[in-house]
């Protein structure tokens, strides 16, 4: 048995529903050899920026986008990953993918690195923290669990081998942390940009509103406001605004002095509108205006942001 004791303790999130793919990867790159960027990969692999809303708030909305990218996307902010997916339609795969996982994993936690999972605990991703062949199964960490009493040889949560890839929502996507390039921080910094813009600008593939047209998509559901949607639109929020911390400090630190005062603001928009869907009545229309005005103003602060990117790549 081979288990590393890692916890999600320093991994900044505001609000609690930080996106899991980027709370997992800051995690895991806090627990690398590289913990100076477990910030920066946030911003640099684009998570900082992303967005995605159905038009009925189904929360699945937030996993509806290419997981192929995560490889390329996690590689512009200067790391290099191993990647393996296995998706719908893909049956006659599901066995040699799942044992190319299972080779990853080990050989991640051999390195002393977590592995980033899909569906560890709930259908979100998670970590992968240890492995036993003995028994057959995986030490995890779900996204909704804080083990930090554990001790170093406690297994904690434990998934088998046999159910990788095949739990509540059953498609594999594995990613690993295996080194640092040579990417100079110029040129992480404008393909970071790159990618903000593509996105925002809606060029990346998703099903539902994505990049600035998310921010009508869900400030509509605050205009026409459906009761039973009230913890819907609190996870949003929370997911997507705790993520704009990351686009703040990552500008302020590349000497971005305009955009870093930018996703501030952006930021403080996002994180006052969930803080009241915590304290006050959602169901009070002068509540539900507070906080459309606030996500306004900041898709208008994104709006002049993408314009500023644009130009300087």
């Amino acid at each position: 048995m081979k288990k590393l004791h890692v916890t999600w303790e320093g991994v900044h999130d505001s609000t609690g529903y930080m996106f899991s793919f980027a709370k997992s990867l800051s995690c895991a790159v806090k627990n690398s050899p590289w913990p100076d960027i477990a910030e920066d990969i946030v911003a640099t692999s684009g998570f900082a920026f992303r967005m995605w809303v159905s038009h009925d708030l189904c929360v699945s909305a937030t996993s509806i986008w290419e997981f192929d990218k995560q490889k390329e996307w996690v590689e512009n902010g200067g790391l290099i990953c191993e990647y393996v997916g296995r998706y719908w339609g893909q049956d006659h795969i599901e066995e040699e993918k799942r044992l190319e996982a299972i080779r990853m994993i080990k050989n991640s936690i051999d390195r002393g690195i977590p592995a980033v999972s899909w569906d560890i605990g709930l259908p979100e991703w998670g970590l992968i923290t240890g492995y036993d062949d003995e028994s057959q199964k995986f030490s995890v960490i779900a996204i909704n669990e804080n083990p930090s009493g554990l001790a170093p040889d406690d297994p904690g949560t434990q998934m088998p081998y046999e159910t990788l890839g095949k739990r509540e929502v059953p498609i594999l996507s594995v990613l690993t942390v295996t080194g640092r390039s040579e990417k100079p921080q110029e040129q992480i910094l404008r393909d970071t940009m790159k990618l903000a813009v593509t996105h925002l600008k809606g060029g990346e593939w998703c099903e539902n509103a994505k990049g600035l047209e998310a921010y009508p998509a869900l400030i509509r559901h605050f205009e026409t406001f459906n009761p039973d949607a009230a913890w819907n639109l609190k996870y949003f929020l929370g997911t997507y605004g705790a993520l704009k911390y990351y686009a703040w400090k990552y500008f302020g630190k590349m000497g971005q002095a305009d955009l870093a005062a930018i996703y501030k603001d952006v930021y403080d928009a996002w994180q006052e509108s969930f803080d009241i869907m915590n304290s006050r009545d959602v169901t009070l229309e002068q509540v539900r205006q507070k906080i459309a005005s606030l996500l306004t103003s900041a898709h208008q602060l994104e709006t002049k942001a993408v314009e500023i990117m644009s130009a300087r790549i």
